[in-house]
C-alpha cells in the first residue's frame, strides 16, 4: 500500500510512502521491546542531555521542519515556525524538570521506610493527528522517552513526511536505535500493535470516532489509554469586558491554524448588550485577514488540510443557515480553501452550535445574562476548555466550578502550555498531557515498603 502526501495549497504531491509489511512491523515492535531493556537503565542525566540536543536541533533546523509542516498540511509558514519553537520549548521544559518529576515520593507510615518510585512501563504507541504534526508528537515524546519508555509513532497519512523527519530528529540527537520509531502503516494495523506484549499503553490525539475505536482495542487487551479528542470551546464575553482586547484575542482563538484545532474557540457566547458591537468588530477583523501563499510570512489564513475537511465545514455552514443562522461573512469554498466565515444568531440545534467545527467558522451566540452564558457554554458533549473575558476576574473565579471542561481561562484564549496539565472531559477524552501530569501518565507509580 502506498500513501501520498498532497500540498493542500497547490494540489501537488510532495511525498509517497510505502506501508510496512507485516514482517517489518513485527521487527519494529520487537526492536522497541529490546531497546527498552537498555534504555530504561540509562541515567536520567543521559536522557535529559539527549532531550536538550533535540531542542537544539529543532532550533537549528526550524525552517526545514516548518517547511515540511506547511507543505503537508497547509498552515502558513509563520505558524509552522512557531510550532517548531514550541516543540523546542517542551523539550527544554522536560529536560529541566524531569529529575524533580521522577524523584521518589516519601510517604510517612508505620514502616521503617515507605515511598513511591516512578519507573518506566515499556513501549507506548502514539497515534497522532495532522493539525500540529510536530507539536503533538513532541509533547508526547519528550516526557515519555525521558521517563525511560520507548515510543512508536503512527502518524496521520497526510503528514507522513513530517513523521519521517521526527524520527530522523531523534536519531540525529543520539537516541539509540529502537527508542523512537515511526510506523508507516494503515490504521487497520492498530490492534496488531496494541496486542503486542511490548506495548503497555497507547495515546491518541484525534477524532471522537478514532478515540472510541482505540479505547475499545486498548480495553480488550487491558492496556492503558490516553485520549485527547475534539472540542467545541466556548468564548464568553461579559458586558463589562474590554471589547477591543476580547476581539483581538477572539480572532486568534478561532482563526489560528485555519481554525483546525481542538482547543480553538468555536462558540462565541456574548451578552446581549455588547453582542452587536462585538460581532461588528470581530467580523471586520476577520475580513482583513490575509489569505494567500502559505510560504509567504505575511499570510494569515491558508487552506484546510484536505478537500473533505473543507466540504464538511461548508455543509455545517449551509445546514446552520438553513436552520436560521445569519451568514455575516464568508461561507464559500474552493477546493481545500474555505473562506473565514462568521455566523450570527446561532442557537442550540444548529450544527454550528452542536457539532465540532474544524475550520475557520465562528458562531455568534446571544446570552441573556452571565448565568445563561455559562449554561450555554456547558450545552456541549465536549469538555476541553472555556474562556471568559471580563474586568471582574473575582466574579469569573467564583464561576469556575460551573465549568466541567478541562481548562478555564480568564481574559486569555485556551492554549496548551508545557507547564500546565492539558486534557478534557466528556467526548473530549480523558487523561492529561504536559506538566508533571504528562510524565506521570506513562510511569509505574510503584509503592515501596520496608518493615
Amino acid at each position: 500500500m502506498e500513501f501520498h502526501s498532497i500540498n493542500p495549497y497547490n494540489g501537488k504531491r510532495v511525498g509517497t510512502y510505502t506501508a510496512l509489511t507485516t514482517e517489518a512491523l513485527d521487527n519494529k515492535l520487537n526492536k522497541s521491546e529490546e531497546a527498552f531493556v537498555s534504555w530504561r537503565q540509562k541515567p536520567l542525566s543521559h536522557r535529559t542531555n539527549l532531550l536538550k540536543k533535540t531542542a537544539l536541533l529543532l532550533r537549528e533546523n526550524r525552517r526545514e521542519y516548518a517547511q515540511a509542516i506547511t507543505m503537508e498540511m497547509g498552515k502558513p509558514i509563520s505558524e509552522s515556525l512557531a510550532e517548531i519553537d514550541k516543540c523546542a520549548w517542551v523539550c527544554d521544559y522536560y529536560a529541566e524538570n524531569a529529575e524533580s518529576f521522577l524523584a521518589s515520593e516519601t510517604i510517612k507510615t508505620d514502616a521503617a521506610q515507605s515511598f513511591v518510585r516512578h519507573d518506566p512501563i515499556g513501549t507506548v504507541l502514539a497515534i497522532m493527528p495532522w493539525n500540529f504534526p510536530f507539536w503533538q508528537v513532541l509533547r508526547f515524546a519528550a516526557p515519555t522517552l525521558t521517563a525511560g519508555n520507548t515510543g512508536l509513532l503512527k502518524h496521520a497519512p497526510n503528514v507522513f513526511g513530517c513523521a519521517v523527519k521526527i524520527e530522523e530528529l531523534f536519531t540525529k540527537a543520539g537516541y539509540p536505535e529502537g527508542v523512537f520509531q515511526n510506523l508507516i502503516i494503515h490504521h487497520d494495523q492498530t490492534e496488531r500493535i496494541v496486542s503486542h506484549k511490548a506495548v503497555k499503553a497507547v495515546t491518541l490525539t484525534g477524532s471522537e470516532t478514532a478515540g472510541s475505536a482505540v479505547a475499545q482495542i486498548s480495553g480488550k487487551y487491558i492496556k492503558k489509554s490516553l485520549l485527547e479528542l475534539g472540542g467545541s470551546n466556548a468564548f464568553i464575553v461579559l458586558d463589562d469586558a474590554n471589547i477591543d482586547r476580547a476581539v483581538k484575542t477572539a480572532v486568534s482563538a478561532r482563526m489560528l491554524n485555519g481554525g483546525q484545532s481542538c482547543i480553538a474557540a468555536k462558540r462565541f457566547i456574548l451578552m446581549a448588550s455588547i453582542y452587536d458591537v462585538f460581532v461588528a468588530k470581530f467580523t471586520e477583523a476577520v475580513r482583513k485577514l490575509n489569505a494567500g501563499d502559505t510560504n509567504d510570512e505575511t499570510t494569515q489564513i491558508g487552506p484546510l488540510a484536505r478537500r473533505d475537511l473543507a466540504d464538511q465545514l461548508n455543509k455545517q455552514v449551509k445546514d446552520s443557515v438553513a436552520r436560521g443562522a445569519e451568514l455575516l461573512l464568508g461561507g464559500g469554498r474552493d477546493n481545500c480553501f474555505h473562506e473565514p466565515t462568521v455566523l450570527g444568531n446561532v442557537m442550540p440545534g444548529m450544527p454550528a452550535f452542536d457539532e465540532e467545527t474544524f475550520g475557520p467558522l465562528a458562531a455568534m451566540i446571544k446570552a441573556k445574562d452571565m448565568d445563561h452564558a455559562y449554561s450555554l457554554s456547558q450545552q456541549s458533549n465536549y469538555g476541553l476548555g472555556v474562556c471568559v473575558f471580563t474586568e471582574d476576574t473575582e466574579k469569573a473565579l467564583e464561576y469556575a466550578h460551573k465549568i466541567s471542561d478541562g481548562a478555564y481561562f480568564i481574559n486569555e484564549l485556551v492554549k496548551s502550555d508545557p507547564r500546565l496539565p492539558f486534557g478534557g472531559s466528556g467526548l473530549s477524552g480523558y487523561g492529561r498531557e504536559l506538566s508533571k501530569d504528562g510524565m506521570m501518565e506513562f510511569v509505574n507509580r510503584k509503592t515501596v515498603y520496608v518493615k
